[in-house]
């Protein structure tokens, strides 16, 4: 399982899975650099579907929806190693440096890394605090990821048009963002900061273009979809429930008995 971290302090994550993995919310709030150890992880943004490797390094960017599958190998574990990229240490790193960004960013938000020996020795310098008993001091993870950082800068230049952009998502289409984005596992909170709304805003504009409430509209879409899936193609509810966005399958087989009423077991 992940490692506990104080979620107000920059962090370097470790996460280990001796079984196949979905949980976890389905958002990237910060910018993540990252490397499989071990296993293999298949990842679904937007439109775009990605599969990574052991011995890969990625670069994700904030503000994403997504979805993924921790493989790991037949009698191994899925071993990861994650720099998460928080704003406080970008915004001190732009301070000292001078460093801004001065363009819109045109790359793509998540990137496959062309391996190089920075990357490696950066990885290798982490494993005994991977392989100790307790978590990294925090001056020292501090440390660690300003140096990420430094790096992905070095061997991608182009990346300070998205590291350094600290700019709110702006308002955005709501009806549009919804019908695309509604089986993704996160919070109305996080809906209502994608597409640039206050928590109340969102709702207001909501129930204006929808005529019901976001929770009521998300699961019926979400319901409606299982159903088919259930129903037309065969799919088992241990596997539906996470596919149309339900956090668990209790909450999940309550929902679905109340609204069709029999469990999504008996369909």
């Amino acid at each position: 399982m992940p490692i506990k971290y104080d979620k107000t302090a920059p962090r370097i994550l470790y996460s280990c899975y001796t079984h196949i993995s979905r949980e976890g919310e389905q958002f990237i709030p910060e910018h993540v650099f990252g490397y499989i150890l071990a296993g293999s992880q298949d990842m679904s943004v937007g439109d775009k579907t990605y599969h990574f490797n052991e011995g890969d390094f990625r670069f994700f960017s904030k503000n994403q929806l997504c979805k993924f599958v921790k493989n790991p190998p037949a009698g191994g574990e899925f071993i990861s190693l994650s720099a998460i990229l928080d704003k406080d240490t970008l915004q001190s790193i732009s301070q000292e440096h001078n460093l801004h960004a001065d363009a819109p960013y045109t790359g793509e938000a998540t990137l496959l890394l062309e391996p190089n020996e920075l990357f490696k020795n950066y990885v290798a310098s982490l494993k005994p605090y991977i392989n100790s008993k307790t978590e990294i001091n925090r001056a020292l993870t501090s440390l660690k990821v300003k140096e990420a950082v430094m790096l992905l800068l070095d061997t991608n230049p182009g990346l300070k048009n998205v590291l350094f952009d600290f700019a709110e998502p702006g308002k955005i289409d709501l009806e549009a963002y919804m019908t695309e984005h509604y089986k993704y596992n996160v919070d109305i909170s996080r809906f209502a900061y994608l597409t640039g709304r206050s928590l109340a805003t969102f709702k207001r504009d909501f129930e204006r273009i929808f005529h019901t409430s976001p929770n009521r509209w998300l699961q019926q879409k979400r319901l409606t979809d299982a159903y088919y899936l259930i129903k037309e193609k065969g799919w088992r509810s241990s596997d539906v429930y996470m596919e149309v966005g339900f956090k668990d399958l209790s909450h999940f087989s309550f929902a679905f008995k109340k609204v069709y009423g029999v469990p999504p077991s008996r369909l």
